[in-house]
């Protein structure tokens, strides 16, 4: 008997010998994994910022720097993921896969697995570790390229005032515009086509303020793709020049024709043509290869808000608050507006009660725009339809709806009505006027330093015509 008890003893304590081993090596494992992914982000980072500063013409070279930056940004998500995790990460993640079977048209939103699932922790780790291998042929010729002058007006001084991401898409449009021009045939026709606010017109713009293009083309010229048949031949002036237009509808064949031909013949040789659109099948005018944006990645997002949410301060001094801001990323969808006027809200105040509340109230209103419509509101808002902001709201029974924002313009017929700024709003420290009312939801710092309005409407249950204005114009859309 007392050989068996022994023997019992002795296994049993085998056994819990053996599993403090494993939860200590499984322990250790993690942490030098988490020191070693901070070198290899490190080294990378390193590269990529000086690969911005760099003009670089090799194609093969941007698709690489692309791939540098996206590893580095998911190295960095994952970073924080596990640094920050916190008790929230549950409902929030509950709260991104509402309705994950619907047919999305993009997965921005869709939360990314657990560190502890499929080991994505070795992945990210295996990704970056296989970027750095192959850096060094890129390194040596990245040393070759020019080194590109920066004013530090507007990459320094302020952490808002610089276009995030598009290295390698800003380089590639920069490289197709400087091409020298056909012995024969018209202007160059490049198409930029892209969803719905990721960035079209800024990167453009960018692109236009580079002094390489300034002293290529002798002017710019921008134009409304809707009203330009009507323009007159004088506009065009016999020179080299850059003509930008934004299309919002597909163009007929022989307009087309009519307008190639009237750019041909009234500029200069070396002139050319970049054409902005959502829409895809403008991209069979273009006479090089079509420049596609997507939204940003998850990863991006969440490295851009909380770069702009905390600004001048380290984020390793506010645990709490950087918990918060990696959720309100994800809640956010990827809208790059919203992220600019609650990133301006959160730089303003630095107080983690200010930080919650926006982040409760943003849950909220998510929730409520999925229980109704089955969609995330970024995804409403592009459908042109308006969504419920009652939560945004200090008392529920004032029911709020918002369109859509749109440029504002001087001749805009709404400006006698009640204005309203988004980021008092979001912190619940204005009063909300009765009936129809502006939103000015965000004027962008940096070119084309656009002014962003939305027409909201509050009522009261039972009391207002506007009731079912919602359902009504989505079901007719």
């Amino acid at each position: 008997m007392e050989v068996a008890l022994s023997a019992i003893a002795s296994d049993l304590i085998n056994r819990l010998t053996s599993f403090l081993m494993k939860k200590y090596m499984e322990s250790t494992s993690i942490d030098d994994k988490m020191k070693r992914l901070k070198e290899l982000l490190l080294r990378v980072h390193i590269v990529v910022e000086e690969a911005d500063r760099r003009c670089i013409t090799n194609p093969m070279m941007l698709m690489q720097l692309k791939m540098l930056a996206e590893s580095m940004y998911r190295g960095y998500y994952m970073l924080d993921t596990i640094k920050y995790k916190s008790p929230k990460d549950e409902e929030v993640r509950k709260l991104c896969t509402m309705y994950v079977s619907l047919k999305r048209s993009r997965t921005i939103f869709d939360t990314p697995r657990s560190p502890a699932d499929d080991n994505e922790l070795e992945i990210v780790l295996n990704n970056l570790e296989a970027a750095i291998s192959n850096i060094n042929e890129f390194v040596v010729l990245l040393v070759g390229c020019e080194r590109v002058c920066r004013r530090p007006y507007d990459a320094y001084l302020y952490t808002d005032n610089f276009m995030f991401g598009r290295h390698a898409e800003k380089q590639q449009i920069i490289n197709i515009l400087l091409q020298n021009p056909c012995q024969q045939g018209g202007p160059l026709v490049l198409p930029i086509i892209g969803g719905c606010r990721v960035g079209k017109k800024t990167l453009v713009s960018h692109v236009c303020g580079d002094e390489r293009i300034r002293s290529y083309f002798r002017s710019i010229l921008y134009i409304n793709g809707d009203n330009m048949w009507g323009m007159e031949h004088t506009k065009f002036k016999r020179e080299r020049t850059l003509i930008v237009g934004e299309f919002f509808t597909d163009i007929d064949e022989d307009d087309w024709v009519k307008f190639y031909c009237t750019v041909s013949q009234m500029t200069d040789r070396g002139s050319k043509v970049i054409i902005i659109s959502r829409i895809g099948k403008l991209a069979r005018f273009g006479t090089v290869k079509t420049v596609r944006l997507n939204s940003l990645s998850q990863e991006e997002y969440s490295y851009l808000f909380k770069m702009l949410a905390f600004g001048s301060i380290d984020e390793k001094d506010h645990p709490k608050m950087a918990m918060v801001a990696n959720d309100l990323a994800v809640v956010l969808g990827g809208s790059l507006i919203t992220a600019n006027v609650v990133a301006d809200l959160l730089r303003r105040n630095h107080d983690f009660q200010l930080w919650n509340s926006v982040l409760q109230r943003f849950k909220e209103m998510v929730k409520s725009n999925l229980s109704k419509y089955g969609e995330h509101p970024k995804d409403i808002i592009e459908k042109e339809h308006p969504i419920d902001i009652t939560r945004f709201g200090s008392s529920y029974r004032t029911r709020l709806h918002l369109m859509p924002p749109r440029v504002e313009r001087d001749d805009s017929p709404n400006r006698k009505k009640p204005s309203l700024l988004f980021r008092d709003l979001i912190a619940g420290c204005a009063a909300i006027p009765d009936g129809d009312f502006e939103l000015v939801t965000w004027e962008s710092r940096i070119p084309p330093h656009t002014k962003y309005v939305q027409s909201a409407v509050a009522f009261v249950n039972g009391k207002n015509g506007c009731t079912t204005s919602t359902r009504k114009r989505r079901s007719n859309a």
